[in-house]
């Protein structure tokens, strides 16, 4: 498997990088010069019982503006976030002969590196290696499918991941208050699933108008709790344009998948993103991905659901959901497509 981070510097984007004229950033509505920037939501507040009422709010929110906010003082030690995103890059780092044994396109393998393709599933491949994992609830079975080199990376990721898992945990907690459902609504099957981590690295590209590091895509799951350093490349969209994410010194990205707007019954939408390169650092981001077990059956909640408001979305079983995403391609509209509940007055005549 041939890994960009084993590649030496390009002196131009090779062929099998280059995306078709239509889906390259630079036609793809970019307006880089936007002042418009995500709410950045203190936590601090939600552990005051006078202020968290008000933090839950802001997270609702941010959510149906955005469908994505940053957090801020939010509990995970700076030197957790910063010992695990070490250790992954000190794996990016090594030699080739040392990766080899970790590569595969093998998708049920609870720890994987490989380079990505698009999910358009044509040829033209992503600016982008990955490590995709399975990384809570933490085991000694489990941990045994993680790298021993180098030596750090089994206790920083196995710190981390407890750590962003209690913050998701709270998160979950506080948007449920927010939209007026039971605290612990979102607890059991609806986030405890096996937790996903994508770590993400995206080399300096020569040419960041021809290539994208992710296309546009929303997520499958629930949660996703993004830790994204110092380097900017996420970009949301927002009212037809791109925004881009600009950092906050450690602050975590938040943003809804799919499950979340089906629960919610649209009132939080999964929104589109994805990432571009740039041409001067290397950019490593790290996505925990909170999702129901494969079994959990999932709809609109009562709660969110009423005359005024009835269920856009139909009853399904997770599993169902993970099969329909793949085949389409993470497309977002394709995706809810045989989910959606037909309103209109031909489906009722």
């Amino acid at each position: 498997m041939e890994l960009l981070s084993n590649a030496p510097a390009y002196a131009a984007v090779p062929d099998k990088y280059v995306f078709p004229p239509e889906k390259r950033p630079s036609v793809l509505l970019d307006d880089a010069t936007s002042d418009v920037a995500l709410p950045v939501i203190d936590l601090h507040g939600a552990a005051l019982s006078d202020h968290h009422h008000q933090v839950a709010a802001e997270i609702i929110r941010a959510g149906k503006e955005f469908g994505f906010f940053q957090v801020v003082n939010h509990g995970v030690a700076e030197g957790v976030v910063r010992g695990f995103r070490e250790a992954a890059a000190e794996l990016f780092a090594l030699p080739a002969e040392e990766k080899m044994p970790y590569c595969s396109e093998d998708q049920s393998r609870p720890f994987r590196l490989a380079s990505s393709t698009s999910y358009d599933r044509s040829q033209t491949r992503y600016w982008r290696d990955y490590l995709k994992l399975t990384c809570h609830p933490v085991s000694e079975e489990l941990v045994r499918h993680w790298p021993a080199k180098p030596a750090t990376f089994r206790s920083s990721l196995a710190e981390y991941a407890a750590a962003v898992h209690d913050l998701a945990q709270t998160l979950l907690s506080l948007v449920a208050e927010g939209l007026g459902l039971p605290g612990g609504f979102f607890a059991g099957d609806l986030s405890g699933g096996d937790t996903q981590m994508n770590v993400n690295y995206y080399p300096p590209c020569p040419d960041p108008s021809v290539t994208l590091g992710l296309l546009p895509h929303c997520d499958r799951h629930l949660l996703t709790v993004l830790s994204q350093g110092d380097v900017a490349g996420l970009q949301a969209k927002h009212c037809g344009r791109w925004l881009l994410v600009r950092p906050v010194p450690g602050a975590f990205v938040i943003n809804f998948g799919h499950q979340m707007e089906i629960v919610t019954n649209g009132v939080l939408a999964s929104v589109e993103h994805r990432a571009v390169t740039n041409s001067a650092a290397a950019r490593m981001s790290v996505a925990t991905l909170v999702m129901p077990t494969m079994d959990c059956r999932i709809g609109p909640a009562p709660e969110m659901v009423s005359e005024a408001s009835p269920a856009r979305f139909r009853s399904f079983v997770f599993n169902e959901f993970m099969q329909a995403y793949g085949a389409a391609a993470a497309s977002r509209e394709d995706a809810l497509e045989s989910f959606r509940i037909d309103r209109s007055p031909s489906a009722t005549a």
